[in-house]
């Protein structure tokens, strides 16, 4: 191995600038993949003890990268440059102990373009478009399916619900599968996870368009589920790949909107293919617009998490020097799959439990969800029930939910630029309380459009009441589910993977129930008793986010997997 020019070796004068500058850097990563891996210091106790080695940092390059490099009359680096013989650019190196082992770290150098952090803000909109689109495919699967349950029903001789037995094996998948194929989607890159879940998602649609029986049906539904769920599961940890906290809040805000948009949009437009070419298209329509997304993901998805790039990077400077000390973080730091899945299982369902602000916040969201799966059975009854319109017409007030979740994702960028504000304030503390803020103002509106929905259903009455109702339901959903996640992330920290797997598992599987008995309910209570009797139940559970923005902080202090600010 050879040593770099004279000017290459020498320490620069602002090495403590690059080396800061570094440092904060891979803090930053390291920050943000601690929580999506689900791993603590007491989840992952079989991790050796790792310690840094002082003054031990260094360079690697090799290849055309260091042709390039030797150009670069000013740059200067803090520590020793070894060449390798392979394309390899300019990569940090950190010398290690961990148990009696010796390792050489690889990291990033800073302005790395390998480094998701350092893309630009044009390639990392794209990726993030991306993700957005899935989800928005895989909310529009997961109801698109109830309108065509009627016909399915009838063709197959069976009952309207063991037709929503689909709806509820969904669901219920989404809600398990997550704890433990969590840990599994750590293991490797993004890219993989996506693009094979996501063609198997797709696949899905074949066996639900060409199933011959209610079995079939409900097999392909449970793995649509199982695949569109591990999908979703990953994208809040992508965007954790690529952006920093501060500017985590907008693209985090655009994935909670399409993911309420999708499950609440398909009706729109599924009662009317049900209605013309039959329940299997719907199906086969959903199968073929996922097709074009599918190609994009393969083509230009790129992958996002660091880890995998410096992995490789290690992989061929092993190879080259025949060196076996050469390790990127994920080789050695990457918790076991037990503690992993002990963090995603045991941990979340420990945490849903024994912490208020996940059970009470979990509780509030998945009564939300729980509303928006119920309204797949009440909207039918009331006004093609009650006012005889056909499948097509009565799937259109789903337009009014719709617009209520795009004014809710309009409205939260008044919380976005108050919190920024906020952090920006040196007179002011940040605490997670300050997530709450548009909570309660925004979320309000779910109970007061479940009051006006109730007593506005009658089929003597205009249907401008009901479909105008429609819209504060859904402007209140948006705030919980941003509220709710954003407050229990900035509360828990590493230990927040945990705690929002078991908010999501309470809120999954009250949506699977909830359209199982949402005809009973409605029709045997009475529909202004039953919307009464919901409307009720939501104005006690809006006192939640009241109750913690005030006391928040006494209840965080309790906590042994609060953090402390």
């Amino acid at each position: 191995m050879n040593t770099a020019p004279t000017h290459l070796r020498n320490p620069s004068r602002n090495a403590s600038t690059a080396t800061a500058s570094w440092t904060e850097q891979n803090y930053k990563e390291k920050d943000t993949e601690s929580p999506r891996s689900g791993s603590t210091d007491d989840d992952a106790t079989d991790k050796k003890e790792t310690n840094v080695e002082p003054h031990s940092q260094g360079w690697l390059c090799g290849g055309k990268h260091l042709e390039e490099l030797r150009q670069n009359e000013n740059l200067n680096l803090d520590g020793p440059l070894t060449e390798v013989d392979v394309d390899l650019p300019l990569t940090r190196t950190q010398v290690i102990n961990q148990g009696d082992k010796q390792l050489i770290e690889l990291k990033f150098a800073p302005d790395d373009k390998e480094n998701p952090f350092k893309w630009g803000k044009w390639k990392r909109r794209f990726i993030s478009t991306q993700l957005n689109l899935m989800t928005l495919f895989i909310g529009l699967a997961t109801t698109a399916y109830s309108s065509g349950i009627g016909s399915m029903v009838t063709e197959f001789h069976r009952s309207t619900e063991m037709g929503q037995l689909g709806l509820f094996t969904f669901n219920m998948t989404c809600a398990l599968a997550p704890l433990f194929l969590a840990p599994f989607c750590e293991l490797v890159g993004r890219k993989i996870i996506y693009a094979g879940a996501y063609l198997c998602f797709c696949l899905c649609f074949i066996g639900l368009a060409l199933g011959q029986n209610i079995a079939t049906i409900l097999v392909m539904r449970t793995l649509l589920g199982l695949f569109g769920c591990v999908g979703t599961i990953l994208v809040g940890g992508t965007f954790s790949d690529m952006y920093d906290v501060h500017e985590r809040a907008r693209p985090m805000a655009m994935f909670s909107y399409v993911a309420i948009l999708g499950t609440v949009g398909a009706p729109i437009y599924a009662g009317f293919i049900d209605m013309t070419i039959g329940w299997r298209w719907i199906e086969g329509i959903q199968g073929l617009s996922n097709i074009p997304l599918l190609i994009c993901i393969f083509l230009f998805f790129k992958e996002t998490r660091g880890g995998v790039a410096l992995q490789k990077r290690a992989k061929a400077v092993r190879k080259a020097t025949g060196d076996d000390r050469y390790q990127s973080a994920m080789d050695f730091e990457t918790p076991s799959v037990q503690a992993m899945l002990k963090a995603s299982s045991v941990k979340a369902i420990y945490m849903l439990a024994t912490e208020p602000v996940v059970f009470l916040f979990g509780l509030w969201i998945a009564f939300s969800w729980f509303i928006v799966f119920l309204f797949l059975s009440v909207i039918p009854i009331t006004f093609q029930e009650k006012r005889g319109w056909n499948e097509g017409v009565g799937g259109l007030p789903y337009i009014s939910l719709a617009i209520g979740v795009t004014l809710g994702w309009l409205a939260h960028h008044i919380q976005m630029r108050r919190y920024l504000k906020l952090t920006q304030d040196p007179n002011h503390k940040v605490v997670p309380e300050d997530r709450l803020w548009a909570a309660l103002w925004g979320a309000v509106w779910m109970p007061i459009g479940l009051f006006i929905y109730s007593f506005t259903q009658y089929g003597y009455l205009s249907w401008v009441g009901p479909t105008i109702a429609l819209a504060p339901i859904a402007f209140g959903v948006y705030f919980i589910f941003e509220s709710t996640y954003s407050y229990t992330a900035d509360c828990y920290g590493e230990s927040s993977s945990s705690a929002i797997a078991g908010q999501g598992l309470m809120r999954n599987t009250l949506g699977a129930v909830s359209p199982l008995f949402a005809s009973q309910f409605f029709h045997n209570v009475g529909s202004q008793y039953a919307g009464l009797i919901l409307s009720l139940i939501a104005c006690v559970l809006t006192l939640v986010p009241f109750v913690f923005y005030k006391y928040g902080h006494l209840m965080r202090a309790r906590s042994k997997l609060a953090i402390v600010y």
